[in-house]
Parts: C-alpha cells; sequence; structure tokens
C-alpha cells in the first residue's frame, strides 16, 4: 500500500507536577521545603528519512502521542524527563496544520481522495535529510515549593501543576523528489522506460493504470553521475480539474526539474500523438503555471511499432523548438540517448 496524504492527530507529553515536600532528618525538626519541580512532556517530532518512500505507517497510527513528564519529589528530587516521540517520513513531506480542529468524524485523508478542510497553515517542508520538525511541543514541568520560601513565607505549601502539552490535527502530503518526471498517458510505456534506464523494477503490464503510485529509479549517466527519474502515473484529460485522480499524481512532479513527456508515438490504443502532447502540456498548465516554465523534452516512444516513423516525422514538424528523443525498449541505444539528454539538462 502507497500512502501519500494523510491526517493526522498529535498530542504532546504533560509536564510533572510539582512537589510540596519539606525536609525532615535528624535533628532537623524544621527544615525547609525540599520540593522538586516536575519533569517536561516529551516532543512529538517529524524526521525526514531518506530510507523511507511513503507514509503507509501514520496510516496504521494516525495518534501520535508522547509521554508526559515525572511528577517532582521531596529531597528536591525533580521529575523525569519525558523522550521525544520521532516519527520518520519520507524526504519531500509537506506538513500542514488545520485550523481550526475539524470535527467531522474522523474523514481521513489519504491517497486517492483530495478532501481538504476550509482552511490549512502550511509548517514546513522536510525536504532535506535529517530535518527536524517539532509537531508538538512538550508542556513545561510544574514548580515545587521551594520556589514560593520567602522571609515571610518560611513554610509554603504552594506548588503549580505541569502544562499541558501543545495538541491539534495536522496534513502530511508527500511530493516526490526526483531530478526529472516521466509524464504521459496511461499505457504510454512510461514504466518500461524507466526499467530500461535504471535499475528500478515497476509493475508493467499491458493494461492502462498499471502505475497507480509513482516509482523512483536512479539513472547513471554517461559521466558515472546518477539522478532520479519518477515514474508518475498516466494521466487523462481533465487531470487538473482532479479526473482520474489527477491531483493525487500531479503533485509528484511538482519538484521535478525536468519533465519529460512519453509519447506513444505509434498510436497503439487508436491515439493521436499530437493531440496527446497538446493535452498534456495544458493540463500540467492548468494544474500550475509554473511547471510548464520547466525545461521539457519529448521521449518519442515504441518506434519499433509500424506507423511511428510517420507520426513522427509530423510530430518533428509540429512541435520544432521541442527536443525530441526517437526511444525504443527493443533499441539498447535508447537508454544512452536519454542518459545524454539528461545529461544536458544537469549542466544547464
Amino acid at each position: 500500500m502507497f500512502i501519500d496524504q494523510i491526517r493526522i492527530y498529535a498530542k504532546a507529553g504533560d509536564g510533572g507536577a510539582g512537589c510540596c515536600s519539606f525536609r525532615r532528618e535528624k535533628y532537623v525538626p524544621r527544615g525547609g521545603p525540599d520540593g522538586g519541580d516536575g519533569g517536561k512532556g516529551g516532543d512529538v517530532v517529524l524526521y525526514a528519512d531518506e530510507h523511507t518512500s511513503s507514509l503507509i505507517s501514520l496510516f496504521y497510527e494516525p495518534f501520535l502521542r508522547s509521554k508526559g513528564g515525572g511528577n517532582g519529589q521531596g529531597k528536591s528530587k525533580c521529575g523525569h524527563g519525558a523522550p521525544p516521540k520521532t516519527v520518520r517520513v519520507p524526504l519531500g513531506t509537506i506538513v500542514y496544520r488545520l485550523s481550526p480542529t475539524p470535527n467531522d468524524g474522523g474523514d481521513l485523508l489519504c491517497s486517492g481522495r483530495e478532501t481538504r478542510p476550509a482552511k490549512l497553515d502550511t509548517m514546513a517542508d522536510l525536504s532535506k535529510r535529517g530535518q527536524k520538525l517539532i509537531l508538538c511541543k512538550g508542556g513545561s514541568g510544574g514548580k515545587g515549593n521551594t520556589h514560593f520560601k520567602s522571609a515571610t513565607n518560611r513554610v509554603p505549601r504552594q506548588y503549580t501543576q505541569g502544562y499541558p502539552g501543545e495538541e491539534g490535527w495536522f496534513i502530511l502530503e508527500l511530493r516526490t523528489i526526483a531530478f526529472a518526471g516521466l509524464v504521459g498517458y496511461p499505457n504510454a510505456g512510461k514504466s518500461t522506460l524507466l526499467a530500461c534506464i535504471s535499475s528500478a523494477h515497476p509493475k508493467i503490464a499491458s493494461y492502462p493504470f498499471t502505475t497507480l503510485h509513482p516509482s523512483v529509479g536512479v539513472v547513471t549517466l554517461p559521466d558515472y553521475r546518477q539522478i532520479t527519474v519518477a515514474d508518475i502515473p498516466g494521466l487523462i484529460e481533465g487531470a487538473h480539474t482532479n479526473k482520474g485522480l489527477g491531483h493525487a499524481f500531479l503533485r509528484h512532479i511538482l519538484r521535478c526539474k525536468v519533465l519529460l513527456f512519453v509519447i506513444d508515438m505509434a498510436g497503439s490504443d487508436g491515439r493521436n500523438p499530437l493531440k496527446d502532447f497538446c493535452i498534456l502540456r495544458r493540463e500540467i498548465d492548468l494544474y500550475d503555471p509554473l511547471l510548464a516554465t520547466k525545461p521539457s523534452a519529448v521521449i518519442a516512444n515504441k518506434m519499433d511499432l509500424p506507423g511511428a516513423d510517420i507520426n513522427l516525422k509530423i510530430f518533428c514538424k509540429k512541435f520544432s523548438e521541442v527536443p525530441i528523443v526517437p526511444t525504443s525498449v527493443t533499441n539498447r541505444k535508447s537508454s544512452g540517448i536519454i542518459g545524454e539528454l539528461l545529461t544536458i539538462f544537469l549542466e544547464a
């Protein structure tokens, strides 16, 4: 199961209560106050981990609670502070705070459902390895009666309770981090292409929408540098309006620096390559105009099928300003050509 959007509830630990105590020892019948302070409650912390690829752990544990601090004791002993509860999340996770707290009965936000509350406050973008975010701070411990002694109050019996920890509802949204993203219609050959140019092993089948979540592969360039390429699930017309889970797929290319449009140049499913490319560019521009300004190229796929050569000539005349790379899985040189193309984009 791949989860890239989820709503969670977090509650930091409460601070421990202060202690009301007095020193009682032999030959010291009237010792002063010696009540210790309470310990601090544990924080709830999110940690950006490069080895985590999904929010699946939070799907099974959407309620995060940290332990409370220990109570103060006599002999000026302070309560122990609770350890933080650290949750690992993938790189590229954006954290939103829900405001106000929803009470809609637990409508869970997850992959495939774009149910958004009325107001979201962006807290952080965990896009760097090892980055940490204190989601909820633990409450401070209460003060013991030693803090209330004075010249006029020699026997203070006052003490304070610990402060409550922060709590709230949050939305975590994963946006895949990759240098290049493969964009195209379903069954255009994106997964096969990714498996050909990298060591990734995405699911490959002959029916549309085989890929339901992004797959990231590492591509080794001719100069032995390595970059990441993401296989985005297939888009359809109307994806910018969330048709066919369009928003759940489109948000994963927001971080890509280069867009590679994979076009079935043979039109094996009865499609028109020129029309497909125009629709894909329009859907991306309508979803986020900044995506249309990113460097892009066309991967003319399935060139080994009949009719692909004729369509390619027409395509090149129509879109002469766009870099076009003819490819075929049966041609072993295709991976090298794509690697050279990515090298040009990397050095630009």
